[in-house]
């Protein structure tokens, strides 16, 4: 039989006592008669269709009349094994393992089902309350990505899976929904400064879920945010408000708001691209989402952020963020870290160590620990190379200031003859003979441009144009033979080179005469 609730039972007592019989009151109440047969004769049992005897209120009324009995349950299979199951449980021995020690221990053959159903009679979960908590206006929004199935990428030609960000103000439920292909911390910040610009402002605090571009270590009492969403939160001005591992229901204004976008704009729908997606969102936010009845605050979105919301947010920054991913690359032999497939140079003390390399729109910022080391203008393009001299050790560093255009100028200013050296030296294999080239620059260092000029002069003189040859001329101190002298030394060295004749080393040997036709002797 139907087992009614006690206002029921007390309308079927009222009704008998007014002189109604079951019939009638099956019509009127649509119970049935059986049941109504039944609470008849339990009143009349306990004297309450007795016209002298009040009508009972509830209270009474339940205490009088016997509760239905619960139905009967067939035995369990793990009842003989009660006692070491309440025994496990005390140990915090999780169900499966009760399982398999019932079987391994006691010789029990029944199903895990029957254990989990048994533990589920004997230990029955109580739910969990929950405390709904309601935020001033202005004071906080929360965001959160959610799946958004496969969509075309104009782009590349292709599908591919896309994601939705969506960030709700908490007081007014009003909305931020945006179509991605990606979940990178780029995507991230970019789709909070484009949600802060949209509505107009800044809240107090952000609650977001664990996801990495916003926090690197989940931890319910150690949270380790990353860096770049410290740096526009701090740009911004509001606070993040991490939550906890595994309780979504602590940022539920967004969650739910994530599943309606995918209920009832992406639900049957298909669009061209990921532009078109976008355009189309922001009109539904605008004409259906934010115009609905909310089913919480009873109001439209909507016309709560206009009318309360928008004024108490904070204004927005005057300067665009600048800061967009963070990385951890080592420092190679070459005195550069690789960043996105760029080059970056650091100072040499620090190849071989891991340094952190925080990249802006504009500048890319390199620290060692919290030392920053060295900044450069972002690379454009992958493959290009950022780099400043001073970070070589000092004789690496003089090959890079003085490149075979800067050799060939500095020569010029020493003299012709110097200017002509360099030429020589850099016309074959430059980059092979371009220290010997700075080697020779240098001289002028301890000798001065105007004996260099002299010994360069004396060695081109002597078809021996090399630095050699230049800082042994300069030693011996022959620069400063005079033009008579030079020339006695060509002329000599001229006579010297080509003394013997060839002749006498090849003779031209006499040619041998024909001999004379014999005279025909007659027969």
């Amino acid at each position: 039989m139907e087992r009614l609730h006690v206002n029921d039972i007390r309308e079927i007592i009222y009704r008998l006592k007014k002189g109604q019989g079951p019939r009638r009151i099956e019509r009127e109440t649509d119970q049935a008669r059986n049941t109504i047969r039944k609470y008849r004769d339990l009143a009349r049992d306990n004297g309450l269709l007795d016209p002298d005897v009040d009508l009972p209120d509830i209270d009474t009324l339940g205490r009088l009349l016997e509760a239905p009995g619960r139905p009967s349950h067939m035995t369990s299979s793990v009842e003989p094994h009660r006692e070491v199951v309440e025994n496990l449980l005390e140990a915090n021995v999780e169900m499966t393992a009760i399982w398999q020690r019932l079987r391994e221990d006691h010789g029990y053959r029944g199903s895990y089902s029957s254990v989990r159903r048994f533990v589920a009679r004997i230990r029955p979960s109580q739910p969990d309350a929950v405390c709904r908590i309601e935020t001033e206006p202005g004071q906080e929004a929360q965001v959160d990505f959610g799946s958004a199935g496969l969509q075309w990428d104009g782009a590349n030609g292709r599908q591919r899976r896309a994601w939705v960000f969506v960030m709700t103000l908490s007081w007014s439920r009003h909305q931020y929904v945006e179509f991605v292909f990606d979940q990178k911390i780029e995507t991230f910040l970019a789709c909070h400064e484009r949600a802060f610009a949209w509505f107009g402002g800044v809240v107090e605090r952000v609650v977001i879920d664990n996801l990495k571009a916003g926090v690197i270590k989940p931890d319910l009492h150690d949270v380790v945010l990353g860096e770049p969403y410290r740096r526009l939160a701090q740009h911004y001005g509001f606070v993040i408000s991490p939550n906890r591992p595994a309780t979504p229901r602590h940022k539920g204004k967004v969650e739910s708001g994530v599943h309606y976008v995918k209920r009832n704009f992406l639900a049957g729908q298909t669009f061209a691209d990921l532009e078109s997606m976008n355009e189309r969102v922001r009109r539904w936010v605008l004409e259906t989402a934010g115009l609905r009845r909310h089913g919480t605050t009873q109001q439209a979105p909507l016309g709560r952020f206009e009318k309360t919301e928008r004024a108490a947010l904070a204004p927005l920054p005057d300067e665009a963020f600048d800061l967009v991913a963070t990385y951890s690359a080592k420092v190679h032999r070459d005195c550069h870290v690789v960043v996105d497939r760029r080059y970056y140079s650091v100072p040499a003390r620090l190849v071989g160590r891991k340094v952190d390399v925080y990249v802006g729109r504009r500048l890319v910022e390199i620290y060692d620990g919290d030392q920053l080391v060295t900044t450069h203008e972002r690379a454009d393009e992958p493959g290009q190379r950022h780099t400043r001299p001073e970070h070589y050790p000092e004789g690496k560093r003089q090959y890079l200031d003085n490149p075979p255009e800067r050799c060939q100028e500095r020569a010029g200013d020493v003299g012709p003859a110097c200017s002509q050296v360099v030429k020589d030296l850099l016309e074959e294999r430059p980059h092979d003979r371009l220290r010997s080239v700075q080697s020779l620059l240098r001289l002028t260092e301890t000798v001065g441009a105007e004996r260099l000029e002299a010994a360069c002069r004396r060695a081109l003189d002597f078809g021996d144009p090399r630095y050699r040859r230049v800082k042994q001329i300069l030693e011996a101190g022959l620069e400063h033979v005079d033009d008579e002298q030079r020339a006695t030394a060509i002329e000599t060295n001229a006579d010297c080179r080509y003394a013997r004749s060839p002749d006498e080393f090849f003779p031209i040997q006499p040619q041998a005469s024909e001999p004379r036709a014999q005279e025909a002797v007659p027969c």
